[in-house]
């Protein structure tokens, strides 16, 4: 028989492997890993700088563990080069691999900014434990970081390393930060704690050029203004990996397209996580993931299930101004409303309906994630 072969050793990888398991102990089941395969927590890598933490320090348990505890077979640092449906069968580095069924988690890249100058390629970007590594060894001796991006890494980021004691500048073409999570009344309760904290905000622009200068780097913006900086990072967002399953003839949008029981237009194949798109929507977060993944796991399993997303409230790791979103489609019809005022928003965004379908929590507000989205839910 063979086995259920795996693509990516991230959450949503190990996510579906540890709740199949749960389920059927018989079941062979491979996992094939571009990087180490080691397991760890991928939100904690853009909060680990001002607590000391270097890439090891992330790893909550190694490749060999991982294999271990789950009683599965284990490619690591194995590339696949084509997925033959016909026969069922994958082309990697390793050799040729046979699968009854298979599951793409296969994450998302950083999207490139294609930018002018002389170090247009030293941009940085922080996506995974090798990255975070690599980071962590570019960062000795830096005193002022450019972040391109006011989003929620960029936002964690530009807290995280404030704290840590760098100088920090954000720059973004948007006008506040988090615009893709929430209202301006809400995102600019951000830029004065932050502010205090080291972080100089640049919106309305952006970077056009970046040039080696004597130490560090010059970068010019939108409009020719200039700043240097000893490190650039990118985090403007992540494109799901779709390639591979592109050139297999799988159903591609934004993400691989699967259905609610998280299988694509391929009987035998599925897909969960950054790379997938259900049922219209990819959902980056941790909350789905974890969702996406316990469904699968009973599909795999061979029961009638589908996954379910209940309300998933977001959290931003900005601990200067604490912040909890639950997430509005860019569609959606309605208006926010203040719901309280103090040292922070509470907002909600209601429909024609009057219906509460998001909300955003910032300040003295961000501890009431639980109870707001209770309210959600009913």
């Amino acid at each position: 028989m063979n086995p259920i072969v795996v693509l990516g050793s991230g959450l949503a990888g190990y996510t579906v492997i540890r709740e199949l398991r749960k389920l059927n102990r018989d079941i062979p089941i491979t996992l094939v890993s571009r990087d180490s395969g080691d397991y760890y927590s991928k939100p904690m890598l853009s909060n680990a700088f001002a607590q000391h933490k270097d890439a090891t320090n992330l790893v909550l348990n190694s490749a060999t563990e991982m294999a271990k505890q789950l009683d599965i077979q284990l490619f690591t640092h194995t590339e696949v080069g084509a997925i033959h449906r016909a026969d069922k069968k994958l082309e990697t580095s390793v050799g040729t691999l046979h699968y009854d069924r298979l599951v793409l988690a296969l994450g998302a890249d950083p999207i490139r900014i294609l930018l002018q100058g002389d170090a247009a390629n030293e941009v940085m970007s922080v996506n995974d434990l090798a990255d975070y590594a690599e980071l962590r060894e570019a960062l000795n001796g830096v005193k002022s970081i450019a972040i391109m991006g006011g989003g929620l890494i960029g936002c964690e980021f530009a807290n995280d390393w404030a704290a840590a004691g760098c100088a920090v500048t954000v720059i973004d073409p948007g006008a506040y930060p988090l615009a893709s999570l929430m209202p301006e009344q809400a995102g600019t309760q951000l830029l004065q704690p932050l502010a205090q904290l080291g972080v100089t905000w640049r919106f309305g622009t952006s970077i056009q050029r970046m040039d080696k200068a004597a130490t560090g780097y010059t970068l010019t913006l939108a409009g020719d203004s200039t700043l240097n900086a000893d490190l650039v990072i990118s985090a403007v967002g992540l494109r799901p990996r779709t390639q591979l399953a592109n050139d297999a003839g799988l159903a591609i949008n934004r993400g691989i397209v699967v259905d609610e029981q998280l299988r694509s237009n391929d009987a035998s194949i599925f897909a969960l996580g950054d790379c997938a798109e259900i049922q219209g929507k990819v959902q980056p977060f941790v909350l789905p993931i974890m969702h996406a993944g316990r469904a699968l796991a009973r599909v795999l399993n061979g029961e009638a299930a589908k996954v379910q997303f209940p309300a998933m409230p977001v959290v931003v790791k900005t601990p200067a101004h604490p912040v909890a979103v639950a997430p509005v489609a860019r569609d959606a019809v309605g208006a926010w409303k203040e719901l309280a005022s103090g040292h922070g928003v509470k907002m909600g965004f209601f429909d024609g309906q009057n219906k509460m379908i998001g909300f955003v929590l910032t300040g003295e507000f961000a501890g009431e994630r639980s109870e707001m989205t209770k309210l959600l839910a009913v």
